[in-house]
């Protein structure tokens, strides 16, 4: 982790100017631009209550905040990764040519999501105005979910970067994958919908914790137990120990795979 964090600060420059040339890359010629930041989560939640609403009806009050705060960080942990996937690959020119630390690419995908997700926040905001959605003390903990979820994305986004250097197919695999969590993650349900007897095994999955982290600060006002909060955090943590040591023990030969 020390070694990681040393590399962080090395090339700091480069990672932030990597960052913000994919956020110009990705509304490059768009009529919008960076409003896209913005209505995409929108969009996305408009969708989403159209066809779930109903049945949830009468259960959840506020369903469109209710969806939009575990929409936003699921959000931001799909992109990162899809971006993070190829992020090797594509830039495997420039790593022929001149030495770059390998990180800096997996590292810039993330951190140009984070910016996006920062961005997304506003709609969340202004739907909490016109709902007139109180907003609870509890948003100061969001730092803790937030900080959980950037961990595991950053340990995921090393690890699907490094095997789609060796295994092409990755980035296909990947977004079966996404589209297959989503579902099995708490976002347009609650967790209390899930059977009681198969919550144990939902609670497998490493993506409950912090986006029920920030569905309980932003909708509930409730703050998670600390047990959950320590499990979400060590899940962080133990994610990216894993993926970033893998992508250390084999970056001096992806770019002969490149």
């Amino acid at each position: 982790m020390w070694q990681l964090i040393q590399e962080i600060r090395r090339n700091r420059e480069l990672i932030w100017a990597l960052a913000i040339k994919e956020l110009r890359v990705r509304y490059k010629r768009s009529a919008l631009g960076f409003l896209w930041a913005l209505l995409n989560p929108l969009l996305m939640m408009l969708i989403l209550s159209m066809v779930f609403s109903t049945i949830m009806q009468g259960s959840i009050k506020s369903y469109p905040i209710f969806l939009i705060s575990a929409l936003l960080p699921w959000t931001f942990f799909s992109q990162s990764l899809s971006y993070a996937v190829d992020s090797i690959v594509l830039n495997g020119d420039l790593l022929k040519k001149v030495y770059v630390a390998k990180s800096v690419f997996p590292l810039a995908a993330v951190l140009s999501n984070i910016i996006n997700f920062f961005l997304s926040l506003v709609p969340l905001i202004l739907l909490l105005v016109i709902f007139r959605f109180p907003f609870h003390p509890t948003w100061f903990y969001l730092f803790v979910p937030l900080l959980s979820l950037v961990l595991f994305t950053l340990g995921c986004s090393f690890f699907f970067a490094m095997a789609n250097v060796f295994f092409r197919d990755m980035a296909h695999i990947l977004q079966v994958l996404l589209s297959a969590w989503f579902y099995l993650c708490p976002i347009i349900y609650s967790l209390d919908f899930v059977p009681a007897r198969y919550r144990t095994l939902f609670r497998l999955n490493p993506m409950v914790y912090p986006l029920n982290g920030f569905r309980l600060a932003i909708y509930y006002g409730l703050l998670p137990t600390p047990q959950s909060m320590a499990l979400s955090l060590a899940i962080g943590f133990g994610t990216l120990f894993i993926g970033y040591g893998l992508f250390r023990r084999y970056q001096d030969t992806l770019v002969f795979y490149v």
